[in-house]
């Protein structure tokens, strides 16, 4: 097995991993997990703004 053989298996895993994953994100089992997740800016924390700047900064 030479160096361009390695390189082809390589880019074949690359696109197999690519695929699963792509599949894995649009199918309908990972769908309510990534609704969840697009709701988490708008949840009602407990916690108030904190007064002043950028982080917490007074003045």
């Amino acid at each position: 097995m030479d160096l361009n053989d390695f390189r082809s298996l390589l880019t074949v895993l690359g696109l197999a991993c690519f695929l699963g994953i792509c599949l894995w994100a649009y199918s309908k089992t990972a769908k309510s997990g990534f609704e969840e997740a697009a709701r988490l800016p708008f949840t009602d924390d407990d916690a108030p703004a904190s007064a002043g700047g950028r982080n917490g900064e007074k003045g």
